[in-house]
């Protein structure tokens, strides 16, 4: 076929979106038959380059997550796990230790696995900083999303709970933060994480049999002690589509934001729920997909949007691209511009490709239903959503008020910028493996360093070049870092220590997050503003062990 010339977009630059590109993501590698593809994301940094989306945005490289970021969730025998055991030295933990942590076929030992944990998870924190400084209004991370992981466990894939760490994150300054869940699977880490506080509300969209991987997520779930009514789950049936699903999802998400009126909102866009998925059951096409990102960004909350499942790699390149247009309100053509991995969209080449979806009469005679059982299941199919809904009204109904926090001193970041400016992390783990540096493997490159808009952020707002300067976006103290004349945000945590644990034995290794810091000398009582403290009534985050939640050694997610 003749390659298209790259489309080029309108230049309506927007450095209130924040974009978070490693391109060196895609040289780890889960194994040959493993049906997580981190190359995904290398598809779809370069699809939204050739369509010209790094124009409306700020493009940012993150750092990685340093291991003392990750324990503020995962606990500190499993992070120096992951960051110890290698494939050439499995064969030194014993059996014990590695069904303890979950390891097997689900979620195997691979070259650089504590590196790529690093790199994803440095993506959704550095999106969080973005929003907690104000910076940003919406924040996106493809990489990130694995909802699985829990607090002394790999699951599902997934091996550190980067949603989990991020919203921590957000809780520093926001009293309340929602999370809203549309993969297909059940986002049991994340409801674990939260379900004894009222602080954060789970709202998960997903299948729910019984059967189906996590197994967790029945509506009954509703969350204990002040949790209650805070975890909300709407289990849907195989096969559903567009106008199905926006029948449920928009008027309960309405409920929830008006009900709990969030601060911030994380928004996990799993793709495995388009239709024909390798692993999901729900028959959404792109645009459907994508409806549910614009209805959440139509409220105005700052909002950090992150990938998660989706296991047919093209179908998730075109979801994210399009998501991608949507939080930047362009309106790209349907055809495919050219680009490195355009050979990956055939037949058709387009962005809405009519084969993800089956259309309801397809769908019957594919089946061996007649037309007439297949409108009696439909009927039968809105009757369950119609149900389904009042249940979920009836949670939310039993809120009687959005919970309230004692407001404080705002606690300093974990972070600050400059830091570190190359990025590199002391705790960078181990290096022996392909793409730790981004050489090395399959040589992806990076389409946005091509395009003109390399990697580190760029502002070219001199109020950001000033530490708490006059129109400074940046609480006063953050430091900055100066390169080309550029302002490069850069973070690190390990400077700041100032994160209490909790001893075990009180809440499951519960951690009392932003407890204040001392006051700099010199400085007034009336220096600092005042905001919520995360540490006021959150009392676990989460327990890693279920609360209820299922068994922790879980089949693949798949067909039954």
């Amino acid at each position: 076929m003749s390659h298209r010339p790259a489309f080029q977009s309108q230049r309506h630059y927007n450095d209130r979106i924040s974009y978070f590109s490693d391109p060196s993501i895609g040289n780890f590698h889960f194994g040959a038959f493993h049906p997580m593809k981190p190359h995904r994301i290398v598809l779809t940094h370069h699809l939204v380059s050739s369509y010209g989306l790094h124009n409306s945005m700020s493009i940012f490289r993150p750092r990685r997550a340093t291991e003392h970021e990750m324990r503020q969730f995962h606990s500190a025998d499993y992070i120096d796990f992951l960051k110890r055991v290698t494939p050439s030295n499995i064969h030194s933990f014993t059996l014990d230790t590695l069904t303890r942590f979950n390891f097997g076929d689900d979620c195997p030992v691979f070259p650089g696995m504590f590196d790529f944990c690093q790199r994803y998870a440095g993506g959704s924190l550095d999106g969080a900083y973005k929003l907690n400084d104000g910076s940003s209004d919406v924040a996106i991370n493809w990489s990130g999303g694995l909802h699985h992981a829990k607090k002394f466990e790999a699951s599902g894939f997934c091996y550190v709970n980067d949603i989990v760490l991020a919203i921590l994150e957000l809780l520093r300054v926001h009293a309340r933060v929602m999370y809203i869940d549309i993969d297909v699977h059940h986002g049991d880490g994340v409801q674990e994480a939260f379900y004894v506080t009222d602080r954060v509300m789970t709202l998960s969209f997903h299948k729910y049999d019984g059967h189906f991987f996590p197994r967790t997520g029945d509506i009954t779930e509703v969350g204990v002690g002040a949790g209650t009514n805070f975890s909300i789950n709407v289990p849907l049936k195989d096969g559903i589509d567009d106008e199905s699903y926006q029948s449920i999802f928009q008027p309960v998400v309405r409920r929830a934001i008006e009900h709990f009126n969030p601060g911030a909102i994380v928004l996990q866009c799993g793709a495995d729920s388009l239709g024909c998925d390798r692993l999901g059951r729900f028959n959404l096409s792109v645009r459907g997909h994508g409806e549910c990102v614009r209805f959440v960004r139509s409220f105005n909350r700052p909002t950090l949007v992150l990938g998660g499942g989706g296991y047919t790699v093209r179908n998730v390149a075109r979801c994210w691209t399009w998501e991608t247009a949507v939080v930047c309100g362009q309106d790209i053509p349907d055809e495919i511009p050219s680009n490195p991995y355009i050979d990956y969209f055939a037949p058709s080449f387009l962005l809405h490709d009519p084969g993800i979806t089956t259309s309801s009469s397809h769908a019957a005679v594919g089946s061996g239903m007649s037309s007439s059982a297949a409108r009696a299941a439909l009927k039968e199919d809105r009757a369950y959503l119609k149900g389904l809904e009042a249940k979920v009204a009836e949670i939310f109904r039993r809120i009687t008020h959005a919970p309230s926090v004692q407001m404080q001193e705002l606690p300093p970041p974990l972070t600050r910028f400059g830091d570190d400016a190359d990025g590199s992390s002391s705790d960078s783990g181990d290096e022996d493996h392909p793409g730790s540096d981004g050489s090395g493997g399959l040589d992806v490159g990076d389409p946005f360093r091509s395009a003109g808009r390399a990697g580190d952020l760029i502002i070219d707002d001199p109020a950001r070049q000033s530490p708490g300067g006059r129109g400074s976006s940046r609480p006063a103290g953050a430091l900055s870092s100066r390169r080309d004349g550029r302002f490069i945000g850069r973070t690190r945590s390990d400077r700041l220590p100032h994160v209490s644990s909790v001893p075990d034995d009180v809440g499951c290794g519960a951690l009392l997050v932003g407890a204040p810091a001392k006051r700099r000398a010199g400085a007034s009582a009336d220096s600092r503003p005042t905001r919520a403290r995360p540490d006021d009534d959150l009392d676990i985050v989460g327990t890693g062990r279920g609360v209820g939640l299922g068994a922790s050694n879980r089949p693949r997610p798949g067909p039954d």
